[in-house]
């Protein structure tokens, strides 16, 4: 796993053998913060990176100057290589939270400019997560949340759909409410 921009560009980090998560491409990772930076200010905007799996995505947001990231993943594994990645790279605007993606949006309380997630892609109600997130209040008004997901689910009916971007087999379905 590579962080491709930013303060921590070009770190490296090797979850090992243990790990089941299936992290997101450099080449989508790169794509997505293009489009990001040229869009927003993120030195003053916090994100929520839900089913963070090696936190990739929450390195990302910091490195490139967010002000501040939480990080959400239930299994223990990805948990503590996502606390050694915090500790080594000395991250201290960021927190990790060991729980269920699905409890923790129902109960936390506060909100985030970002939202993405990046849910296992045979998850069973996977096709839910944009309505399980868009009706907390979890996501600040104009806000924007992605979903990244297999080519398989097509979420340009769902009402607050903006866009869909393509780069390999990862999808990023945007949201805005």
């Amino acid at each position: 796993m590579r962080i491709v921009g930013g303060t921590f560009k070009s770190r490296i980090f090797n979850p090992g053998k243990n790990f089941k998560a299936r992290p997101t491409t450099d080449i989508a990772k790169e794509g997505l913060f293009n489009i990001l930076e040229n869009r927003y200010n993120l030195e003053d905007k916090t994100v929520l990176d839900l089913f963070s799996g090696s936190g990739s995505i929450g390195y990302e947001f910091i490195s490139r100057g967010c002000k501040e990231a939480a990080m959400v993943e239930k299994d223990f594994v990805h948990h503590r290589f996502i606390v050694e990645v915090l500790k080594t790279l000395n991250i201290q605007n960021a927190r990790i939270f060991k729980a269920d993606v699905f409890t923790f949006i129902k109960n936390y309380r506060g909100s985030f400019d970002f939202i993405f997630a990046d849910p296992p892609f045979d998850l069973k109600n996977l096709a839910e997560v944009p309505n399980a997130i868009l009706e907390t209040g979890l996501l600040k008004s104009g806000g924007l949340f992605i979903l990244e997901h297999p080519k398989e689910f097509d979420f340009s009916n769902h009402q607050y759909f903006k866009e869909n971007r393509k780069y390999g087999k990862v999808n990023f379905s945007f949201f805005e409410k």
